[in-house]
């Protein structure tokens, strides 16, 4: 994580209370550089070796403060677990339904889609998540 970035989510977290430990700072490091989108279970697996004594449950109740401090979204792509992204911009998502792996679609324009289902339910939306499955182009490439 870039210092400054680092120095950010450092006063963030002080600025609302919570306590800045290294352990907050390496569990939002891992979802800023990560594109894989993991789960509690990745974060933790990958953080055991180098916080030993950091458990599952922190873990989680990180993720809930970095939600709440809107650094983080919440992913429901299928599975049994939730995925992360700490890019919080509004994005799809596509999952191979074959390796588990999750791509952004960053230059996909839903913005049409989104103001049809707004004109057509007279809802005020407040946001949406798009997922899309398939299999993903190593996998394609596997079966061949």
């Amino acid at each position: 994580m870039g210092l400054t970035m680092e120095v950010c989510v450092t006063s963030l977290l002080r600025d609302k209370g919570f306590k800045v430990t290294p352990q907050r700072l390496a569990i939002y490091n891992v979802l800023a550089t990560s594109k894989a989108h993991p789960s509690a279970e990745m974060i933790y697996n990958l953080l055991q070796p180098v916080y030993p004594t950091m458990s599952l449950a922190t873990v989680y109740k990180t993720i809930e403060i970095l939600k709440e401090l809107d650094l983080v979204q919440v992913l429901n792509v299928g599975e049994d677990s939730f995925r992360y992204d700490a890019d919080t911009s509004n994005h799809p998502h596509v999952r191979c339904l074959v390796c588990g792996r999750v791509d952004d679609l960053h230059h996909i324009d839903s913005r049409e889609f989104i103001n049809q289902v707004a004109s057509q339910t007279a809802y005020e939306l407040t946001g949406q998540q798009f997922y899309f499955y398939g299999t993903c182009p190593s996998c394609q490439s596997k079966k061949q």
